[in-house]
Order: structure tokens, then sequence, then C-alpha cells
């Protein structure tokens, strides 16, 4: 937090110096002991701010910047924007100066429209290289805080050649950009090499980093050039640290492997699929040499285990108690680790990483789908318990970063309490309302067909497999004839090989997320499979799934290190793509299948990043105008 607010500061500081108004100077002249006294004692910001708004001239002018520096060191982001709304009223301060505060402030609070609306208005009034290189570079940090790498870059770019041009020092500018740029593709990279000198020479050595990743020498060597060609470029700012980190970079070399997994009680079933997972993937694995512990074990036996041992890496444990355990008692802080599960706390160790199947990866993936196909009312059907409700909030929470329509979401507590929520959710039950109320007035017999309301545009459903082909044929009979037939979506609980063995025709139509070692069609290693289902033929689907998981557990391990330093670079694994998010999170992107003519078989569905609803409103203003 101390960092943190250091940089603010400097940030800030840079561009009050861009300020070309001359703030009034404290003097005798205009200022009365009583008043310095008043300000003396008024140290914080909201009470600068108060003693301000019953001054006048240079006194209130003089307080509200010391009420606007206060509000930056306390980050108080809401006073700051009041504090330069009042000096906005002043006609000697610099207009274009506290607009670009206020854009920050508004910024801060994730305001993010109407701080674009503010930076669009300056278009126009940016004379100065200061304010047009503040004016740049906030608009990209906009961006780049809603993980927009692509349209942040042309704004980073203009900062830094507009600042390079005149020598102007913008603080984190060069970090900024660095970092955002690192998020980047080969190809937009390849798409980004033109323009100005800055520019490709920003390009080119994201490009070094990403062809000579892993090769240390070929990399110095390469770096080396790009200093010849580029000797004054602003890029040598972040590049001795980068580049010393980067060149270090090189496949791990592991002797000793150690695996924390159960070994014992009511988990132990799941640590044998771990354990054949990790076995199958080193028969191609250079690991020289492997041990399991037990994670039941206490934090202290683990703890003597690893000292006697001294392993190169570990993987484990799997449950999330034992993760926090471990983690409270520092057994595992300073082993480069691959936990099997998902950590609610912080991180502790930049070598430190976490493998989950979690479902919120599927539920986002299905969403970029829904809005990459322009659905516009999405209905959730979902069990009425704690997992449930949780990505249901997740989908909601998500959704409306881009979406101002709010999905629909039933909630079923059993079978039972299934066809209730379906015929309620899709207005069925007032259809035949209306149907038996004109029945009533006729004697003789009235034809009639119930209708389903015809806003809702796409169903996902987060049931099991189990309760998804029961869930199917309600959703079959009740959406009505006179509409187009609602696509139906269902993550990979819905799928089990083992039920699939005997039932597959109720699911018809239905898409899915699935990890490819689960689609006997798309699976890129099938020896393995084969092997697999000779050893194993009725293993349970969670087995099939730790296998999977732990087989990339291991498989992933050379690749590790630079997943993690590149974000976006993938691992194709049994359980999906894998990528490293920057807090040491592996994220899945499964594939999707389909159930067509009793068989499932594989689609390539249209999907790609959604604009945030903040970029859809600024690209309409700005289109209009």
């Amino acid at each position: 937090m101390r960092l943190k607010l250091v940089s603010l500061l400097i940030i800030l500081s840079g561009l009050s110096a861009c300020s070309t108004t001359e703030k009034p100077t404290k003097t005798t002249e205009n200022l009365s002991s009583a008043n310095s006294t008043t300000q003396i004692q008024a140290t914080d910001a909201q009470s600068m701010y108060q003693i301000a708004l019953n001054r006048q001239g240079a006194d209130k002018i003089q307080l509200l910047y010391s009420a606007r520096d206060a509000a930056i060191t306390e980050q108080s982001w809401p006073l700051l924007e009041q504090v330069c709304i009042e000096l906005e009223r002043t006609p000697s301060v610099d207009q274009v100066q506290n607009k670009l505060y206020i854009a920050f402030a508004q910024k801060q609070q994730n305001k993010n429209t109407l701080a674009l609306e503010i930076l669009a208005s300056l278009d126009s009034q940016l004379t100065q290289p200061e304010h047009f290189a503040w004016h740049q570079y906030l608009t990209a940090s906009i961006y780049a805080s809603q993980n927009l790498p692509k349209d942040a870059m042309p704004y980073f770019f203009r900062a830094s050649e507009t600042a390079s041009k005149n020598n102007l020092t913008i603080p984190q500018l060069n970090k900024g950009l660095w970092e955002n740029l690192k998020q980047l593709s080969s190809y937009a990279l390849e798409r980004f090499n033109r323009g100005s000198v800055v520019q490709q020479g920003w390009v080119n050595l994201a490009l070094y980093h990403l062809v000579y990743l892993g090769a240390p020498v070929e990399l110095d060597q390469a770096i080396n050039n790009w200093q010849r060609r580029y000797p004054t470029h602003p890029a040598i700012d972040v590049l001795p640290k980068k580049a010393a980190a980067l060149i270090a970079i090189a496949p791990l070399d592991i002797e000793r492997l150690v695996v924390l997994i159960p070994q014992s009680g009511a988990n132990e079933r799941l640590g044998d699929a771990l354990k054949a997972g990790i076995l199958g993937a080193l028969d191609s694995s250079p690991i020289q040499e492997t041990i399991f512990i037990d994670e039941m074990l206490s934090p202290s036996e683990i703890t003597a285990k690893l000292s006697e041992i001294k392993p190169n890496f570990v993987i484990g444990p799997l449950l999330k108690g034992n993760i926090d355990k471990l983690v409270a008692n520092q057994a595992l802080q300073s082993y480069p680790t691959l936990h099997l599960n998902s950590f609610d706390g912080e991180r502790t160790s930049t070598q430190h990483y976490f493998f989950a199947l979690n479902p919120e990866h599927e539920v986002q993936q299905a969403l970029e789908h829904f809005l990459a196909m322009g659905y516009q009312k999405p209905m959730l059907l979902a069990p009425n318990n704690g997992a449930g409700q949780r990505l249901v909030e997740y989908f909601n929470i998500q959704w409306q970063r881009y979406s101002e329509t709010k999905p629909e979401v039933g909630l079923y507590d059993d079978k039972k309490d299934m066809p209730t929520t379906i015929t309620s959710l899709l207005e069925v039950d007032k259809s035949k309302e209306r149907i038996s109320t004109v029945k009533s007035l006729f004697k003789q017999e009235v034809e009639s067909e119930t209708r389903s309301r015809r806003d809702i545009d796409v169903i996902y459903i987060l049931g099991d497999a189990m309760e998804t082909r029961l869930l199917k044929p309600y959703l079959d009979v009740n959406v009505s004839t006179f509409a187009e037939r609602i696509p139906l979506y269902a993550s990979s609980k819905s799928h089990s090989k083992q039920i699939d063995k005997t039932d597959k025709g109720d699911l018809d139509g239905l898409y899915f997320t699935e990890l490819p070692w689960m689609l006997s069609d798309q699976i890129s290693k099938q020896a393995l499979r084969q092997q697999y289902n000779t050893l194993w033929p009725d293993q349970a689907d969670i087995s099939q799934r730790l296998f999977a998981m732990a087989y990339d557990s291991v498989a992933i391990l050379s690749d590790i290190t630079q997943l993690s330093m590149i974000p976006g670079k993938q691992f194709g694994g049994l359980t999906g793509q894998l990528s490293i998010t920057s807090d040491g999170q592996i994220n899945r992107h499964l594939n999707w299948a389909q159930y067509k003519n009793k068989q499932i078989s594989a689609v390539q569905l249209k999907t790609h990043a959604p604009i945030p609803l903040f970029m859809q409103t600024a690209s309409d203003q700005m289109g209009s105008e």
C-alpha cells in the first residue's frame, strides 16, 4: 500500500508539473496570519476544501490546491473530483490540466465512461505537448485497467513519442507501456511494427523477448543489437531489470520432484487418480526422481520431509484446507510449487502457482461466446445450492460489465421443482392461464397452444449430468412452437462419459464446454487414452478429470516460467489451452462440443474478447459527433 501511494504521488506530481499557470504564492500580502493559522490547523483534504469554499481570490485557490494534493495523498478520489470541479470555476486555473485531474479521479473510481468523455472533450484543446502526453497516458491507462491492451497501445505509443520528443518525464509511463505491450501476441505486435522510431523500438524489443525467451545467449545478443539501433530510446528505462529477468528464464531443470496428494483418509481415491496422472506424465518427462508424500500429514511432518528431500519443485496439495495450513505454516515458502487447487489468500511467492478445474473458467468462456453471437437476454438454470448460486453470481457480475440487460435466473431445489421453475421463467404458466380464461368464455372447444416469452435468446444450464438430462425435455416442450428454438448451452458438469454410454438422445442440440481429455475425437494423445481405457475402463468422471489435471501439472513444468512471464502464452494440455495470470492462477480455455444425432461432435464456436460497456458508450458518442 505504501508503494502504491508513493507511485500515485509521483504520477500526480508530474501532472502538476505540466501546468503552465503558476499557483498563487503564499505571502504576507495575500494571506492574513489568521488564514495561515487556519491552513496549518487544517491538514486533511476535507477540512481544507471546506475552508476554501468560504474564501475568495488567491487565498481560495491556494487552499484548493492544498486540498487537491491532500486528497491525492489520502487517495480520496471523490473529494479530488469535487475539489477540481470547484477549481474549474476559477478562470486563472489551467483548465486543461484541471480536466485531466478530474479524468484521473474518475478513472480511480471506475467511472470509465465519464473519464473518457472528459478526455474526448479535450481533443481540440491539447495545444501543449505536456497536456497531450498526459492526455494520451491517462486514456491508455483506462483501457489497460480494463484488460484491453490492443486498445491501449496506440495511446501509450503517442504518449511515449511526445514525452521523448519534448524531453518530458511522465512517471510510470514506460513501465505501464511495457507491461501492456507484453500482453500482446506476436501477430498483434507485428501489426504495430510501423510508425515512428519510438513505436518501432518498443515493438521490436517486445518481439525479441517473445522470440528468444528461454534462450539467454540469443536474447542477450538481440538486446545488445537493439541498444545499438535505439541508443536514446525511452525503453532503456525498463530494459536493464526486465532484460536481466527475462534472460534468466530458461526451462526448469527439475531433478527431484515432490508430489503432495491425499494418500489416506476419505480422499484417498482422489489421490489415486492424481497419482496415476502424475506417473503417466513422468513417462515422457526428464525428471529423474519423484517422491509422493501424503498431504494429510501435519504441516510440521511435511516440513521435516521437505527439508530432508530438498526438492527442486513441489506439486500439490489438492485440498484447499491443506493449502491454507501449509501457507500459514510457510512449509512451502522456499520451494517452487504448483498447488492443485485455487487459493483465496494472498500469493506469498512468485514461484507459487495454482491449478484448479474451476467452473468459472467455463462460465467466462460461455459468456464471451454469447456476447460474440449478439445474444441479449440469457437465461440461467442452476441448482439452488452454494455452488449454483456462486456461478450465477459470477455470470451476473461479468455480464453487467458488457451489457445493460439483466439475465433471467432460475434456481431449482430438486427435480420436482424444475418444471415450475421453467414454466415460470418462460411465462408459460401465464399463457396457460390466458388460455383457460378464454376457454371459460366459450361453450364450444377452443383450439389453443401455449406461447413462451420471446425475449429469452439463449439458455445456459449449470446443473450436473443428471439434472441436465431432466431439464432438457422440460425446455423442449415449454418453448413455443411459434418461436425459434432457443440455443441451449451447458458446462462440463452436464457431460458424463459413464452416462453417455447408455443415454445421449435427450440432449440432442445441446452445446457444452469440456476438457479435451473427455472428448474421444479431440484428444491429441490417443495412445494414452487407449492405455487409460484398458487399465481403468470404468473410472468415474471425477477420477478421469483429476488424471488429466495431474498429467498436465507435470507436463506444464517445462514451460511454467515462460507462461508466467508472458500473459496470453498458452500450453495445450489434456484439460484445455492453459495460460497463467499475473497472480499465478492457471486459466483454462476448454473445447466446445455438441450432442447431435445421438453422438458428440466437435464444434468451433465464435468467440472474442467482449467490449466493456464504457467503451461501447464512448464509441457511440464519438461516432455521433
